[in-house]
């Protein structure tokens, strides 16, 4: 697909459980303190029932200069142990601003050494054209964009669902 076709509103209560994982060659870019951290065409959309979807950026194409290992991990039944990332551009340190899986279960094996970043710890996230707006609560990291619908996990009372 290209930023220039049409694709329809998907709901999120349409993904599946467990997560499926789709290749999205759409412009994906995170921007933070004036500099471009990632940027791809070849990044990978996670879709999960009630969840925004979560773009994975391979290796090659972020910045890993600006970022540093962070302390703590989480796990993820479907894909595995989390690892945390800071995003550092000089003075500006983003606390946990991205994660990746080292080791993800064999599922997501496309997922190795991939990192997602959560929009609401950079300046700005885009898929193709579109400022994404970040996924409510501090758990989650999807990326809503027009062509999704919810209701969301993550907001105050949606973490039972």
């Amino acid at each position: 697909m290209t930023d220039s076709v049409y694709r329809e509103v998907e709901s999120v209560w349409d993904y599946p459980r467990p997560p499926a994982v789709l290749q999205d060659d759409r412009l994906v870019r995170v921007e933070c303190g004036g500099h471009v951290v990632a940027e791809s065409r070849n990044a990978f959309r996670v879709l999960e029932t009630s969840h925004p979807p979560t773009f994975y950026i391979p290796a090659q194409d972020v910045r890993s200069d600006l970022l540093a290992p962070t302390e703590g991990s989480t796990w993820c039944e479907w894909k595995g142990r989390a690892r945390y990332w800071d995003v550092i551009v000089g003075d500006d340190v983003r606390s946990r601003a991205a994660w990746s899986y080292a080791r993800p279960e064999p599922a997501y094996a496309v997922l190795k050494d991939c990192f997602a970043f959560y929009a609401s710890r950079v300046d700005r996230c885009l898929v193709g054209s579109e400022v994404v707006q970040a996924q409510e609560g501090d758990f989650y990291g999807g990326w809503i964009t027009t062509e999704v619908r919810g209701p969301f996990k993550g907001a105050p009372g949606t973490r039972g669902w």
